[in-house]
């Protein structure tokens, strides 16, 4: 039997002699020769165990990977600034009733979107139903006397006033003019008799006789005469009494009016068009001009609220515009321009709020939504582009990634977009101007990849 010998032994680390060792425990001195004959036959190649599997490790692992590629160029853009901010509705209201009643009715729900003038609820209306009825009624009545009071001065609805068309009035002028004519005659017969007496032809009493006679009519004259100023002054009277008439029409249509109003009023409408953020009442609560049925949100247009370090503000003017990223949306951005620029500063955060105005169309943006402002200003700078496709989002980070490529091989860049033009898309932070970037097969890469193209 073989034997082993002891002592101080090298590591086998020869594949060949490895391969002898698992036989050379064989109990047989017959085998020796086998054991020779092995050895011969897998040859000692010198390398070692490790060495020989990293060989086969690597012909199988790290295969490269095809991409396409293209080189970040640099472009003059629009100054800008980074902001955030929250969107506000454009118009908000608590829509209350105008006058006090019971609720009857409410026709809208939380969410639904109205138009201006639709009808939110309504009031319970029979009061003031019987109040409109009671002030017609007395529409009719004073018109009633109008009527009674131009018939007794033979006057026809419209009709102009004229105090000599009067029948009472043209009475007296005649009943004057008479006496004035009877009083004409009278002077014409006392002058000639008084004549006639002074050359002795007729006697005095005959000449007293007419004398009577004048002084009479002269009376008549002045009787007839007060008779049409009479008349004249009782026809203004009754004129006055029409005008006064119609003036009772006319109040009895403004109360009548006030009512109509009061009834209108128990229907409560949309102020302008929105969407019903809260319902306030219920059916069958009592309510007051004081009391908020609903609150009405207008988000077409809708506002965003940007704060800005107060160094900014300077060079901030109305009409800038601004582009908006909203988490929810985050494949889309939306423009519009700056309408108000708040004159006070925050003292505790030394921040300016700026107002911009965003066209809200589809209704997508939601008051209280959180959103990331990019606002333009005057003047350009240099900024680095790359294209679209070169852009991967991770979903998982909720990040932005860039693949440059260094020596064949994918370098992992986070990086901060911009603005987009066309078919590409600027980068603010994590890419180097004339950088080979990845356009292709983004899904594949990861750090330390290696490529080819």
């Amino acid at each position: 039997m073989a034997k082993i010998v002891t002592g101080s032994v090298k590591p086998i680390r020869c594949m060949g002699c490895l391969k002898i060792l698992q036989v050379i425990f064989m109990d047989t001195t017959q085998k020796f020769i086998l054991f020779v004959l092995i050895a011969f036959s897998f040859g000692c190649t010198g390398k070692t165990l490790s060495e020989a599997r990293g060989e086969n490790a690597n012909q199988v692992s790290n295969p490269l990977i095809r991409i396409s590629v293209a080189k970040a160029e640099t472009r003059q853009v629009s100054l800008s600034i980074q902001a955030t901010g929250s969107l506000i509705a454009f118009e908000q209201s608590n829509v209350a009733p105008k006058v006090s009643g019971k609720v009857s009715n409410i026709y809208v729900e939380i969410g639904q979107f109205v138009q201006a003038g639709s009808i939110i609820a309504k009031l319970d209306d029979k009061e003031a139903r019987l109040r409109l009825a009671e002030a017609e009624a007395s529409i009719k009545q004073a018109e009633a006397s109008v009527r009674q009071a131009e018939a007794r001065l033979g006057l026809t609805p419209n009709s102009n006033f004229n105090a000599s068309e009067i029948p009472e009035v043209r009475l007296a002028n005649a009943n004057y003019e008479q006496s004035l004519a009877e009083l004409r005659q009278a002077e014409a017969n006392e002058k000639r008799y008084r004549e006639l007496l002074e050359t002795g032809d007729v006697a005095r009493i005959t000449y007293e006789q007419y004398r009577t006679a004048l002084d009479t009519a002269r009376a008549r004259a002045n009787a007839a005469k007060q008779a049409l100023e009479a008349a004249i002054n009782q026809a203004k009277q009754n004129h006055q009494a029409i005008k006064s008439a119609q003036a009772a029409v006319e109040a009895a249509k403004a109360q009548a009016e006030t009512y109509r109003q009061a009834l209108e009023d128990t229907i409560i409408r949309a102020p302008f068009s929105g969407f019903i953020a809260e319902k306030r009442v219920a059916v069958g609560e009592y309510v007051t001009s004081a009391t908020p049925i609903v609150t009405l949100v207008r988000t077409n247009p809708i506002k965003v609220q940007i704060q800005t370090p107060e160094s900014n503000v300077p060079f901030i003017s109305i009409g800038s515009l601004v582009s908006v990223e909203i988490d929810a949306y985050k494949d889309r951005k939306f423009v519009g321009s700056v309408t108000a620029i708040k004159p006070s500063i925050d003292p505790s955060s030394r921040s300016a709020i700026v107002e911009a105005q965003i066209e809200n169309a589809e209704n997508l943006l939601k008051p209280g939504m959180f959103a990331n402002v990019r606002i333009n200003l005057k003047g350009t700078e240099t900024a680095i582009f790359v294209p679209k496709s070169a852009v991967y989002n991770d979903k998982v980070t909720q990040s932005y990634r860039v693949f440059v490529i260094q020596e064949n091989v994918a370098r992992l860049r986070v990086v901060q977009l911009g603005s987009e033009e066309d078919t590409m898309i600027q980068i603010l932070s994590g890419v180097n101007p004339e950088e080979i970037v990845a356009t292709s097969n983004l899904d594949q890469l990861y750090e330390g990849a290696k490529v080819e193209f």
